[in-house]
């Protein structure tokens, strides 16, 4: 073992359980100071045996294994980490013969990377060779190159805190670079110097932010200042990448701290341009809110409303957090100032949704969630108006049936658009949002206002009026949905009268005199 190295006995958690009372995120409470810790904290923890009992098999079979990466990361902040990864000196033709017989099944997909994975019981593992690798400047994938050493395998990883490795069966920490320090400290470093680890991968620029509001942790100066002058090369990496990672961030503890660190090192520009946008130079006399920080603050306060696993909206949800992040992204394109100093950004919302869009399809997000959020962006703004002069029931009916299946986040996006200081128009509007959410519940206990559909179907319809499918039905249907938003649930006979006397207005009644009047005799 090199001499470097920082070990320590014990039973660590992987899988990973946690025994004793130090289960917390905190970094100030994070058990074991520093490295001559580590044996104490170790005890506070037990490993599933799965881990156990796959390092015995390596080790019978002449090869070393460890434990490494996030897992062992998670064990010191007793977090329970889904996903098993284990490095190995074993090729992967010698590791499918490890596993072979043992694990429940086993996969071959990322062998050209080193990578072999299995499943075993309820878990999910990747044992992958050593590696020693380089990559091309210019190009989105490695040049994988197989090593022999552990610790030359964990200073190719991205950050200090995530090249720690257990060895295997014995338990004996690896930690040559202070990761177990660095993550005592809050601090995010790189094993060797953030320039060469950010040219080898560049996305690692990204896992930098997603850490940062994962897991709460600062990043070092170098490391910042890295990020800046390398922020171009994202540029190489492809947009599903990209995304994965900034969903990640998003859905985070405290996701304003990675999208702060996004936006100060330039990064955002390239892959979420929007966001930096929203800094608009203030009027001279200072007479709109600063969107940006604005937005920041809608996002909290919007993860603040998420619920419970049983609730209606349960956290973390990455499409009201982006929504509530992306919101006012339609504000720099429609911003005006007017006569008396007054700004306005008229029907940002429906620019903002256009927008939002176009990123989410450049950053290859799946057509239900680029709906989902734009739809919200361009509903946020419905609210307003309400505490002023009131809604009809027909008003209401259309909101609920405007947000769809949306509802619940759009409640939530809503009320954490309101960062006012002025605490008696916070106050107002939070009472007409409360009055508008009595509302819904008392016409939607009368009416089933989620599944509102006109009181005549397409078939109804057809044999009202004596027409064949077409393009008129579905006016028809248009006209009467309408109807039922504006006057509420009729009976089949009043809403067949409506329909005859919409039919008698239509100009194609007169190609079918007889119909409504054959009708009307029936």
């Amino acid at each position: 073992m090199a001499s470097d190295e920082t070990t320590a006995q014990g039973r660590h958690g992987a899988g990973l359980k946690d025994k004793g009372p130090h289960s917390t995120g905190s970094k100030d409470t994070i058990p074991g100071a520093g490295a001559e810790d580590a044996a104490e904290t170790a005890e506070a923890f037990e490993v599933d045996p799965v881990v156990l009992e796959l390092g015995r098999r390596f080790a019978e079979a002449g090869f070393e294994l460890s434990l490494v990466g996030g897992p062992v990361r998670d064990l010191f902040l007793g977090r329970t980490s889904p996903d098993l990864d284990f490095t190995t000196d074993a090729s992967p033709d010698q590791t499918i013969a490890v596993i072979r017989g043992w694990a429940d099944a086993h996969w071959d997909i990322g062998r050209e990377f080193g990578t072999i994975g299995l499943r075993k019981g309820r878990h999910q593992i990747e044992v992958t060779t050593y590696r020693a690798e380089a990559y091309d400047p210019e190009s989105r994938k490695p040049a994988v190159a197989f090593g022999t050493d552990l610790v030359a395998d964990l200073q190719r990883r991205d950050f200090s805190m995530n090249a720690m490795a257990l060895r295997l069966p014995s338990l004996e920490l690896v930690d040559p670079f202070g990761g177990l320090d660095d993550l005592h400290a809050g601090v995010l470093r790189t094993p060797g110097t953030p320039e060469l680890s950010f040219s080898d991968d560049p996305l690692r620029m990204m896992r930098a932010a997603r850490f940062a509001s994962q897991l709460g942790v600062d990043v070092a100066p170098g490391v910042r200042d890295a990020m800046t002058e390398m922020a171009q090369r994202i540029e190489i990496i492809s947009a599903e990448r990209v995304r994965d990672e900034l969903v990640k961030l998003v859905n985070g503890a405290a996701p304003r701290a990675g999208i702060d660190l996004l936006v100060d090192t330039g990064l955002a520009a390239i892959v979420l341009p929007e966001i930096p946008a929203l800094q608009l130079e203030a009027d001279e006399h200072h007479r709109h809110k600063d969107v940006y920080h604005h937005s920041l603050t809608v996002l909290e306060q919007a993860a603040e409303l998420e619920t419970g696993p049983d609730g209606p909206v349960p956290g973390p949800d990455f499409v009201l957090r982006f929504a509530a992040l992306m919101h006012d992204v339609g504000k720099p394109a429609t911003r005006r100032f007017e006569p008396g100093g007054a700004v306005s950004f008229r029907h940002h919302d429906v620019v903002g949704s256009k927008l939002v869009k176009k990123r989410m399809k450049a950053l290859r997000f799946d057509n239900d969630t680029i709906k989902a959020v734009a739809r919200l962006v361009e509903l946020h703004m419905r609210f307003y108006g309400y505490g002023e002069s009131g809604w009809t029931d027909s008003a209401v009916r259309r909101y609920v049936t405007d947000a769809g299946p949306l509802l619940e986040r759009l409640h939530r996006l809503t009320r954490s658009d309101v960062t006012t200081r002025n605490q008696r128009k916070a106050d107002r509007l939070s009472f007409a949002y409360d009055d508008l959410e009595r509302r819904i519940a008392e016409l939607a206990e009368q009416e089933e206002l989620a599944a509102i559909r006109p009181d005549l179907d397409g078939q109804q319809i057809m044999e009202a009026l004596g027409i064949r499918p077409g393009p008129l039905v579905g006016r028809a249907y248009a006209f009467l949905l309408n109807e039922r938003m504006e006057n509420g649930p009729a009976s089949e006979d009043e809403a067949r009268a409506r329909l005859l006397d919409w039919w008698t207005q239509q100009p194609e009644a007169a190609a079918a005199p007889g119909a409504a009047a054959d009708e009307e005799e029936h």
